[in-house]
């Protein structure tokens, strides 16, 4: 495009002698609008085309095409945004009025209103990071939402048989789970299901795995574990995609993300939060591990007592004769003999009756199934078939029987009354083009084409001339002929 002189003719107004009559004037060059804001625009895309710009937002408008529209202001000025979809996608926050905002993008002209407009390519927060300020934005919306209320989390079970993971199947996270559930509770069942905790991908497949644990019904209560890591690690646990799938879960989740120090939005949104996955692990077997402590407890102190009562019996057997002590044990163990007899003979008689009854439901049973055994029925049913198919196949030829004869009579009586049977006896019909009956020779015209029907077939003719016959007369009864 060429580039016009746009410098402004000044027109001097004061009143001055000019002797200079001949000296021609400059030629006004005339500008269309158009070209001139488009000129205009090239000029400041050239130089402007990438720019740092800060700022408050001011008016904020989202379209409905994923466009975002407002103003960047300061205390002196404006300047209008406009951030495509594509580049809005890839913000980490979401932006709103009155944030302070660094702005990067391309000076331009917007040509149908005449403005100046910045094309935002990317945008960040000023005073603090994008991924901070998106992890506040989304913790103040589902609070308000009533995602992290305490009414709505569930206590885990105490004793779970099964618990599911999900995290990554080659990290330590994994290892150490199960090192700690091996030590503290051998007997709980721990099914793993794989998902990536790091990445752009990890939400989707963390939500899917979710999905899938709640729907299997194989597991309890659900662990999402990860290690430590950054802000930008720990991205995937504070998407709003994943907190909605840890509150619509059915079972209880426990979240075990990072240290004890990184806080995520799962860690609000799950029933319980654990510092460590380690620390999940021994919030999982808590109540099985303290049975087991008490257990042990009670083992050392029934030892103790037992010890002690050993140790009674012993002092007390001391000052027994040994004939005597032996008569008395020989006692005692005949009649705890006598009393196994008993339960013996008790446990047999029992048994064999239990075993009369099993054996007579059986009988009954298998008497039952013989009489409403399908195979009878199933011949008595062959028979009626073959019965009905005898009978369906003898009706069926009595009616063909009786059409065919109908049918022939039918066809006779045809033939008979057919009137191309006549063409048999030497006659013809005559037909013109049109496929019309001639009747008369007022029907025909020399020239004309008719078609002559035979007993064997038809011939296509020419009319060279008509001769109509004169009517005949009926002769009258009583007179000869020539008088």
């Amino acid at each position: 495009m060429t580039r016009h002189d746009s410098s402004p003719q000044h027109l001097d107004v004061t009143p001055q002698l000019d002797l200079r009559f001949d000296e021609p004037r400059p030629a006004r060059h005339i500008w269309p609008v158009h070209e001139l804001v488009s000129q205009v625009r090239e000029l400041v895309e050239q130089e402007f085309g990438d720019v740092w710009v800060e700022g408050e937002i001011s008016n904020f408008r989202p379209a409905p095409s994923g466009h975002v529209y407002f103003t960047l202001k300061d205390a002196e000025a404006q300047l209008p945004i406009v951030f495509f979809r594509r580049n809005v996608m890839l913000l980490r926050f979401r932006p709103e009025d009155g944030l302070h905002v660094l702005v990067r993008g391309r000076l331009s002209v917007y040509e149908q209103r005449g403005q100046m407009q910045l094309v935002a390519e990317t945008m960040e927060p000023v005073g603090t990071g994008s991924l901070q300020l998106a992890f506040e934005q989304l913790k103040e919306k589902l609070k308000a939402e009533g995602l992290f209320d305490a009414a709505r989390k569930r206590p885990l079970p105490l004793f779970p048989r099964t618990v599911g993971i999900i995290t990554s199947p080659t990290g330590a996270v994994i290892r150490d789970f199960l090192n700690i559930v091996g030590r503290r509770h051998s007997g709980l069942n721990v099914l793993l299901c794989p998902a990536s905790v790091q990445g752009d991908s990890a939400p989707a497949e963390i939500e899917s795995a979710l999905s899938e644990l709640n729907s299997g019904g194989l597991v309890d209560l659900i662990v999402l574990a990860r290690g430590g890591g950054s802000l930008e690690d720990l991205a995937a646990f504070n998407s709003e995609r994943v907190a909605r799938a840890i509150v619509a879960s059915h079972l209880p989740v426990v979240s075990a993300i990072g240290h004890e120090t990184d806080f995520t939005i799962a860690d609000f949104a799950a029933d319980l939060r654990a510092p460590t996955p380690s620390a999940a692990a021994e919030l999982v077997t808590e109540a099985q591990f303290k049975i087991a402590e008490v257990l042990a407890a009670l083992s050392h102190r029934l030892e103790r007592a037992a010890g002690y009562r050993l140790l009674q019996a012993r002092n007390g057997f001391a000052g027994v004769e040994i004939s005597r002590a032996e008569s008395r044990i020989s006692a005692l163990l005949h009649r705890l003999a006598q009393r196994l007899d008993e339960a013996v003979l008790c446990l047999d008689t029992a048994m064999t009756a239990h075993l009369r009854a099993r054996r007579n439901r059986v009988t009954e049973l298998a008497e039952a199934i013989l009489h409403r055994h399908p195979r009878p029925r199933l011949a008595h049913a062959r028979e009626h078939l073959a019965d009905f198919r005898a009978r369906l196949q003898r009706s069926t030829e009595r009616l063909l029987e009786s059409s065919a004869a109908k049918l022939g009579a039918l066809d006779a009586r045809l033939q008979s009354l057919s009137p191309l049977a006549v063409l048999d006896r030497g006659y013809a019909l005559v037909l013109s083009s049109e496929g019309a009956l001639i009747r008369s020779t007022v029907q025909l015209t020399p020239g004309d084409p008719v078609t002559t029907r035979l007993a064997d077939g038809s011939f296509i003719s020419r009319v060279e001339s008509t001769a109509p016959h004169a009517p005949v007369t009926p002769r009258k009864r009583g007179k000869k002929s020539g008088s």
